[in-house]
């Protein structure tokens, strides 16, 4: 017998995410099941120093006020609740629901997921916690939980683990767990797949964009959509973005299963209505991903201001002021923000901002008295001398890495809500390691003038006319981290465009027209059913989102600079002018 799609929302896409989504999700119509995803790379550096305060903590407090109310308004619906704000302590977080619930009198079963961290057996890490698939989550559904919260599954895990529950799927139900793994990377980071964060955000409504929901069949397939009323929209647009996001490979290696994203297809079915069918998967890996956390050093940072005239000699002069005193330090790096502009008719639109940002296995060398260094040359340095903040101490850094270990290694355990400790074994691997998913990177060169304008060789096409356009004319793009590296998904929206995104951005010129990334290796992967390339930039990030390696440490905008950059375009893929 066919059970009917199972209704599954997300009310969290990070820790801090709009506190009253949950509420918003229970209350704006039909719900089986309801995530939240509160972790990330940063998010578990900063519980694991919670965590060294006070053993008791370790997991997402404000998950604890959402349910003050929630607990009572998913009780009422008949609601699940799956959350990852366990993090560091999920057994401790579970008792907290506990106690929360008998506060305010509603009767939960309430399970917990645990078996992730191996701190203990990672030397020197603050946090080390493997990432686990969705059978635990599956496991105490089954056995009746109202409340299951989890350390660090994989975020799509939110998603898997119910709709194995739900259907009842066995684990070598390859595609249709793929399908609902696919439905949870969309759903997995909120509001970024109802139009929060989207390139052509000027098309829709966004001040408030709605939390998304997915209704996923018996077969996998899903239907993208949210609750009626709510702002944003859903959009083959929207959700193909979500789907590039953070994402490294065709092949979307997890836990339960491997996702062939290159089979993934997308219908619109009508107003906030995409329908996700055809995905394939594959046998797991035998590995599982392990995030490691460590203290990296310290860092401190000062920024200048300058103003006007003479403004590179300016950042000359107080660069040489301050060599004496930054000799020693271990990593110091100067970088010049030309924000200014010729002429300006304000005083901030006429200042530059010369960054000074240090790091060091000691906090002495970058603390309260090199910064206090920097401010004595007020009345000795360049006209107009004045910084964004005061002097401040040294702050500790993060640094984040990846190991694997074997699946059978990681004691991924279920605790039911009767206190039932059930040991979850893990897939079966595939019988071969699956072949390599991505183009090897170009060897540089880039896309000067008149790249992009021809057909592609052999085509028999003619030459088209082509104009000097920024590429986001024709093309949307999403960028994120995983660790030290980062992802860019280009994608767009006609058949004609996509073959000549397909023979146009090559890793080449992908380097090109965002020089920054020709010194690192770039694996470009090709999605042809969703009109999308991705683009892998190994190392750009350094240690990771915690060492504050770049000014834009997760790689948010990449995509959007990327975008912002010229190169020729066939005047017959831009958008026809707005009639005056």
């Amino acid at each position: 017998m066919t059970r009917r799609p199972l209704v599954i929302g997300n009310a969290s896409g990070f820790y801090g995410d709009r506190s009253g989504a949950l509420r918003e999700m229970l209350t704006g119509g039909p719900l089986d099941v309801l995530t939240g995803d509160y972790l990330a790379e940063l998010t578990m550096l900063i519980l694991g120093r919670d965590r060294l305060k006070n053993p008791d903590l370790g997991y997402a407090k404000t998950f604890l006020r959402q349910l003050e109310e929630g607990l009572g308004l998913a009780h009422e619906r008949g609601v699940r609740i799956v959350a990852n704000a366990g993090g560091l302590n999920p057994a401790g977080l579970a008792d907290a629901v506990r106690t929360l619930a008998a506060k305010v009198g509603v009767p939960v079963r309430v399970a917990h997921v645990e078996g992730d961290d191996l701190t203990a057996r990672v030397d020197g890490a603050l946090t080390a916690n493997a990432y686990l698939g969705g059978a635990g989550i599956t496991a105490c559904l089954r056995a009746g939980a109202d409340v299951v919260v989890t350390g660090r599954v994989t975020d799509a895990a939110l998603v898997s683990g119910p709709a194995a529950w739900w259907f009842d799927w066995a684990p070598d139900d390859h595609d249709r767990l793929a399908g609902a793994v696919t439905a949870g990377h969309v759903l997995e980071c909120g509001t970024q797949a109802t139009g929060g964060n989207y390139s052509f955000f000027a098309r829709h409504d966004i001040r408030r964009p709605g939390f998304p929901l997915a209704e996923i069949s018996e077969d996998g397939s899903a239907v993208i959509t949210k609750h009626p009323g709510t702002g944003g929209a859903v959009t083959t647009g929207t959700v193909t973005a979500q789907l590039l996001y953070e994402t490294q490979g065709v092949r979307y290696l997890g836990p339960d299963v491997t996702t062939r994203l290159d089979t993934v297809r997308l219908t619109d079915e009508g107003a906030d209505r995409v329908r996700v069918t055809g995905v394939r998967g594959e046998a797991p890996p035998a590995s599982l991903k392990v995030g490691v956390t460590r203290i990296g050093g310290w860092r401190n940072e000062i920024v200048f201001v300058l103003t006007g005239l003479d403004i590179e000699a300016k950042a000359r002069l107080v660069r040489t002021q301050l060599t004496e005193v930054l000799e020693g330090v271990a990593d110091t790096t100067w970088t010049l923000a030309r924000t200014d502009h010729e002429d300006a008719d304000t005083q901030e639109t006429a200042s530059a901002l010369l960054r000074l940002v240090v790091r060091d296995p000691s906090p002495d060398r970058v603390g309260r008295t090199l910064t206090s260094t920097a401010i004595e040359l007020a009345l000795g340095s360049y006209p107009g001398f004045h910084v964004t903040a005061p002097p401040g101490p040294a702050q500790p850094y993060g640094v984040f890495t990846s190991i694997l270990i074997p699946s059978d290694e990681v004691p991924h355990t279920a605790v039911l809500p009767d206190g039932t400790r059930v040991r979850v074994p893990p897939p079966e691997p595939p019988a071969s390691p699956a072949p390599p998913a991505f183009e090897a990177r170009g060897s540089g060169g880039g896309a000067p003038e008149g790249v992009g304008g021809a057909a592609p060789a052999g085509s028999g096409a003619e030459p088209r006319e082509t104009v000097r356009a920024p590429l986001g004319a024709v093309a949307g793009a999403r960028s994120g981290d995983k660790g030290g590296d980062a992802n860019v998904g280009v994608w767009v929206e006609t058949d004609p465009a996509w073959q000549w995104l397909l023979h146009t951005l090559t890793v080449d010129a992908f380097q090109a027209l965002l020089p920054e990334t020709a010194r690192h290796t770039v694996d470009r992967h090709v999605l042809p059913h969703l009109r999308a390339l991705n683009f892998t930039v190994t190392g750009i990030l350094g240690d990771g989102v915690a060492s504050g390696h770049r000014f834009d440490p997760q790689a948010k905008a990449l995509g959007e600079w990327l975008r912002a950059r010229h190169l020729d375009i066939p005047v017959a893929l831009l958008p026809a002018p707005e009639a005056t």
